[in-house]
């Protein structure tokens, strides 16, 4: 794929391997960035973007979506949830394994890799499932789904509580240099719990999950990584203790990676109250020192990216009673003016930081080389309004997924243009 030439004019480029923001022009032919100058001359051919007053990011990459497809199209297909990532500044996603059919063999890989070929608005990299249907008895063959174009293998939703699995799997996953991910969940501990263990659910008489019931399958895998030296990497981390352990984890060279939401840093227990399932997540929202402990760990690298866990479902779905209702929100839209009005404005982040945890940090595990804004790289950039002011509203989402927590909610920071090998795959102002 090749794009026209384009030339990117009077931006603040933010790039995150360079450790650098700074005014500059950016050239872009055949595809990919040729040159980044303070100032460079148009010429003819030569199409001209004017990005004054915006930011130029790398593009953003998802390590963790769920796009339904195949067997729940009524929920979300691989190009709803693609046309929801480029909105969202992303250029490649990576759909969980959790479909139906299970993404366990090469045949159903393939098939979601060639859709999102098809669709041709982002990168689709699945993830594999770690055991077969996702049961929890028998690994799957890695070699099989790695080849097949899996950048990572998980059960994602249910956790792998067999320890000696979980050994064998970090083992022959690092025959192959890819991670493991793993849902830290600890079920018997958050058996039909269906929000956070604490004050909130006892006033609403919900039954609690502990932040417990992930904390302790960290511990074990972390114990686990250490021993096999093999790549571990925890999804959609939620409460402080977590981090500090992940934390103590890395400073004993111990193999690990994790990711965070925007929901899980900008929400809390609170978001609960009124028995809104809008709000309803697995791991669930905790608390307000959970909330500061992630942003924490974002803040210092213990935490490596940002992931939104985009999980659409049916508007019947989530307007059922709190018990019946689904874990799981869209998130792709959302993600960089949360994430933008929850770090950038307090000051937690800074554009550079958030661009890393975006794009930088993600594209690393994801073993996706050349992404970065030095020329050279595929033009992937995603540009950003950092002052633009906007309220929420489901009903514009691409994603079929019309329900959000944030909806109604002011955010500052939008994504106004998506390009990918060149080509504009996103204009808002199209």
């Amino acid at each position: 794929m090749s794009g026209a030439n384009l030339l990117i004019s009077g931006g603040t480029v933010v790039d995150p391997a360079a450790k650098r923001e700074v005014r500059a022009d950016v050239l872009i032919q055949d595809g990919r960035i040729r040159d980044i100058q303070p100032t460079i001359a148009s010429s003819n051919g030569l199409r001209r973007m004017d990005a004054a007053g915006k930011l130029i990011l790398p593009g953003f990459v998802d390590l963790h979506v769920h796009f339904r497809q195949p067997g729940r199209e009524d929920k979300e297909t691989v190009e709803t949830g693609s046309q929801a990532a480029v909105r969202g500044g992303f250029v490649a996603a990576c759909p969980m394994p959790n479909t139906s059919p299970v993404m366990d063999h090469r045949g159903a890989v393939e098939w979601v890799r060639q859709e999102g070929q098809r669709v041709g608005l982002i990168d689709v990299r699945p993830v594999g499932a770690l055991t077969r249907g996702q049961q929890g008895a028998e690994l799957t063959d890695f070699g099989e789904l790695f080849d097949a174009g899996c950048v990572a293998l998980s059960d994602d939703g249910k956790p792998l509580l067999n320890s000696l699995l979980m050994r064998r799997a970090l083992e022959y996953a690092r025959v192959f240099d890819r991670p493991v991910i793993q849902h830290a969940e600890d079920t018997c501990l958050s058996s039909g719990g269906v929000m956070h263990e604490g004050l909130v659910a006892t006033t609403l008489g919900l039954r609690g999950a502990p932040a417990e019931s992930e904390t302790v399958i960290i511990a074990r895998d972390l114990a686990l990584a250490e021993r096999t030296g093999g790549w571990l990497h925890v999804a959609h981390l939620s409460s402080a203790r977590s981090v500090e352990l992940i934390r103590q984890a890395k400073r004993r060279g111990v193999r690990v990676t994790c990711e965070v939401t925007p929901h899980h840093l900008s929400l809390t227990e609170e978001a609960v109250r009124g028995f809104n399932t809008l709000a309803k997540v697995n791991p669930p929202l905790r608390t307000e020192q959970d909330r500061l402990g992630l942003i924490e760990g974002l803040k210092d690298g213990t935490i490596d990216c940002i992931a939104t866990d985009h999980a659409p479902h049916t508007a019947w779905e989530k307007d059922a009673d709190f018990d019946s209702a689904p874990f799981g929100i869209a998130g792709l839209e959302t993600a960089l003016g949360v994430c933008a009005t929850a770090l950038i404005g307090p000051g937690h982040l800074t554009w550079s930081q958030l661009a890393d945890r975006l794009a930088a940090g993600p594209a690393r595990i994801a073993g996706l080389t050349d992404h970065g804004l030095a020329a050279g790289c595929p033009a992937h950039v995603a540009i950003v309004d950092p002052a633009a002011a906007w309220t929420v509203d489901p009903a514009a989402f691409a994603s079929k997924a019309k329900r959000s927590p944030f909806t109604g909610q002011r955010l500052t920071g939008r994504v106004t243009t998506v390009i990918r090998h060149g080509l504009v795959v996103w204009d808002a102002n199209a």
